[in-house]
């Protein structure tokens, strides 16, 4: 399998630590980047296109759906995320129009790998 770049972003810096020790369980050799907000994860993508973003909803400033909503706009191609505790059928549904893939939280290891096998195999 090829090396990706990933993208992780929310506010919750143990947030961020638990996705990222998941994805190097199964990937330690892809490169992982973090933002703890929507605006940061939006001039990081502007800069290195990641293969997926794991992207939080609730956060400070721009939100999770508003920031997939412009990097969609500007990389149709990214794998996008959301990866939430808010888990009410509007988020999920806002989700499916934003062809965003979606992952309740607490996240669980299982949850995540499946998630990065179906995407290997998709391609």
């Amino acid at each position: 399998m090829m090396s990706r770049y990933i993208l992780i972003v929310d506010d919750s810096r143990l947030s961020r630590m638990i996705s990222r020790q998941f994805v190097t369980n199964l990937h330690n050799d892809w490169k992982i980047d973090e933002a703890s907000t929507g605006e940061e994860a939006i001039a990081l993508v502007a800069i290195t296109a990641p293969y997926l973003i794991l992207l939080d909803v609730n956060m400070p400033g721009i939100g999770g759906l508003e920031t997939a909503s412009r990097i969609r706009k500007s990389h149709p191609q990214t794998h996008i995320v959301l990866l939430t505790a808010n888990v009410q059928n509007s988020v999920q549904t806002a989700a499916e129009e934003l062809g965003l893939g979606f992952l309740p939280k607490p996240l669980k290891e299982p949850q995540l790998h499946a998630l990065l096998n179906s995407l290997e195999t998709s391609l």
